[in-house]
């Protein structure tokens, strides 16, 4: 694996309603799919991911573990933690998932300001 360490853009709110490893595992798992963070690219230590977004170690290390068992990420022993060789499919996967899962959070935001399904529609149209 060609080793390519990069500082990360990740933004985290300690007044967002999601936990701070999600936020984390969410804007990693974009930033993978969308090739930002491409195949190979090392990422930071557990221990300076915390140091640099000002939250605790074992915040980090649930956000990298969470994405190894994924299959996003791997790690190497003694040398770091890495974006994974990803197949095609896989990502399209993926990216699928991501994309239905804004939908429904859509719906349940149009569904919160009383809009009828038949009005997304037409509005997405």
């Amino acid at each position: 694996m060609k080793a390519r360490f990069l500082i990360m853009d990740i933004q985290v709110s300690a007044v967002s309603q999601l936990p701070i490893y999600e936020q984390i595992k969410q804007q990693l798992r974009e930033q993978i799919l969308d090739g930002t963070l491409p195949s190979g690219t090392q990422l930071p230590s557990i221990r300076m991911l915390a140091r640099e977004l000002k939250i605790g170690v074992i915040t980090s290390k649930r956000a990298y573990d969470d994405l190894v068992a994924e299959g996003l990420l791997v790690t190497q022993a003694g040398k770091g933690i890495y974006v994974a060789e990803l197949q095609q499919d896989f990502v399209l996967s993926l990216q699928q998932t991501q994309l239905k899962e804004r939908i429904e959070e859509l719906i349940d935001f149009a569904a919160g300001l009383q809009v009828e399904k038949s009005q997304l529609i037409h509005m997405i149209k």
